[in-house]
């Protein structure tokens, strides 16, 4: 075997663009931070091959590096889950015999409890903050590096890490990453700042039972911006928070145990269940409002499963006596020629000024004055409109129109229908399983995995088309549909706390067809480490009713 004692290091950026530096094999990647433009201060990680990497990472192959900046949407993130870590540490410096939950995210933070529910006492949460803003004044290291197998159960073991220990119940690995900080260990998600003084953007303030760990929203630099609630989100989220305590199943630990042991096909069940009881309420409400309900309006973010959710809904309503005629804004679509351009010159599916929103309302009009209107149908194989490609449809006294996509909640796309005549459902896929108690699986993550085998399954487009895609898939959300949010009448929840397992089995080889050469390969690293913890669920498993099978296939509906 020939061992490298010299490596061949180029520069993606800075004033060494293009020039190539030997260095000796092992040499850490912070030692080269002065090639760039940016300083230490500003990087959170290193982009090795399009991998990303920590600063304290060691190159034992030659590489073209290139920053990654904490202003850039990677960089956010990594920021985000380093406050979360510096939260865990100050937590076991403050309160040692108490475990503490990471929850959801509500707008631009994380809500956490204490474990069993108990609320935090008066002073507590001020306490915590003033102990996380000390470690940030210290300016410990963050260190990252390999622990053998037995050395890391050991260690989570030791620090009543239970959920964590669960993870490496399934993982084999010979040795485990982890993130260090003064007396505590972490499983390593993925890369952390260097030290802890790079955190001081941050704010922790009570609220329900429990409190926010607050952050920079994207593009905001180190501001954090007023509180804005989600009262529906919340709600929604807690109920499923409380589902996942009652029954066993909080973190994908106790998930894979559930597929060990063979009780997953029970799990399962109950998981359908309890979605399907869900609908069932939203059809309750809107029977009640059955005189003056005309159109039913359905959004949410890309992948959340507006499409199936509506059928399941429309059962629901046939039970009551309700005729529902469903109309999807996917149809309505300009077409790639007609679309608006990004800041990129590249089409901009996301926005409202995408779907042809005059042609919309004059069918809505129709149809409302007892009109019959042939429906368009989009193509998207051929990325244009087919006039006159779909059903025919009027409606009675008796029928309500449904409408999903991702604009049914801003008022711009119905103006023309009164608020009255309007029920708005959001839905989207807010997962309640973590990875374990203080790292937490995002929502976005879910999503993009189904966006991913859905793409392949029925797009004709691969993961690297899809993950490159995806942050302006995430702009136009945060531009387009986050802010509507709290306009909806109900919030349903789509997600399935046994997906990602069953996502796994049809995502992890097509990620594994992005190369290192390709600029995507960094996000299907991760993407990859992050399926890695989960034991994977037969799709056979999957009812043909269920949401899921939108992305994956063999749905009993039709689409």
């Amino acid at each position: 075997m020939i061992i490298m004692d010299k490596l061949h290091i180029r520069f993606n950026s800075g004033p060494d663009t293009g020039k190539t530096l030997v260095c000796p094999a092992g040499v850490q990647a912070d030692s080269l931070a002065g090639h760039f433009c940016a300083g230490e201060q500003d990087m959170a990680a290193i982009r090795v091959n399009n991998e990303i990497l920590p600063l304290t990472a060691r190159l034992e192959v030659n590489a073209l590096l290139e920053p990654v900046l904490l202003d850039s949407p990677e960089g956010v993130m990594i920021y985000r889950r380093s406050l979360a870590f510096l939260l865990a540490v100050a937590a076991k410096d403050l309160f040692p015999g108490r475990n503490l939950y990471i929850g959801h995210s509500l707008g631009n933070g994380y809500y956490y409890t204490f474990a069993g529910g108990k609320k935090p006492e008066e002073g507590e949460v001020a306490a915590l903050k003033e102990n996380m803003e000390r470690l940030v004044q210290e300016n410990h290291p963050i260190n990252f590096r390999y622990a053998a197998y037995e050395e890391a159960l050991e260690i989570f073991k030791k620090n009543n890490q239970t959920a964590t220990s669960l993870i490496l119940d399934h993982r084999n690995e010979a040795r485990i990453r982890i993130n260090e900080c003064k007396n505590y260990a972490d499983l390593y998600v993925e890369p952390l700042v260097r030290r802890t003084g790079l955190l001081s953007a941050f704010d922790l303030q009570p609220y329900a039972e429990g409190f926010l760990l607050r952050f920079p929203g994207v593009g905001r630099g180190r501001i954090i911006d007023p509180f804005e609630d989600s009262p529906k989100i919340f709600s929604v989220y807690n109920e499923y928070k409380k589902w996942g305590r009652i029954v066993g199943v909080r973190s994908v630990g106790e998930l894979n145990a559930r597929i060990s042991d063979r009780s997953i096909r029970d799990y399962i069940r109950i998981a359908e269940a309890f979605q399907a009881r869900k609908l069932v309420e939203i059809a309750e409400q809107i029977y009640d409002r059955r005189d003056a309900i005309k159109v039913i309006l359905i959004a949410g973010p890309s992948s959340s499963g507006k499409t199936t959710s509506a059928k399941r809904l429309a059962i629901e309503l046939m039970v009551m006596g309700i005729k529902p005629v469903a109309l999807s804004l996917d149809d309505y679509y300009r077409g790639i020629e007609k679309a608006p351009r990004d800041e990129k010159g590249e089409p901009d599916f996301e926005c409202l000024e995408a779907l042809d929103v005059p042609y919309l309302n004059r069918q809505l009009l129709a149809l409302l004055a007892g009109e019959a209107v042939t429906l368009p149908v989009y193509d998207f194989k051929a990325g244009r409109r087919r006039e006159g490609g779909g059903k025919k449809i009027s409606l009675d006294r008796r029928t309500m129109l449904i409408v999903e996509g991702i604009h049914g909640l801003n008022d711009a796309l119905t103006a023309e229908i009164k608020r009255e005549a309007k029920f708005k459902i959001y839905v989207s896929a807010l997962t309640q399983l973590n990875l374990d108690d203080h790292n937490r699986i995002p929502t976005s993550d879910n999503r993009l995995l189904r966006r991913i085998v859905r793409d392949y399954q029925f797009r004709s487009k691969d993961a690297a088309g899809t993950i490159k895609m995806w942050p302006n898939v995430q702009r136009g959300e945060r531009k387009h549909i986050f802010p509507f949010q709290n306009s909806a009448d109900a919030a349903f929840n789509s997600a399935l706390d046994y997906e990602l397992a069953v996502l796994k089995f049809y995502a992890d080889p097509l990620i594994r067809a992005v190369k290192p050469n390709c600029p995507e390969y960094a996000e299907a690293a991760r993407l990859l480490s992050f399926l890695d913890n989960f034991a994977p669920i037969p799709p056979q498993y999957v009812p043909g009713t269920s949401i899921l099978r939108e992305f994956i296939g063999d749905s009993e509906f039709k689409y």
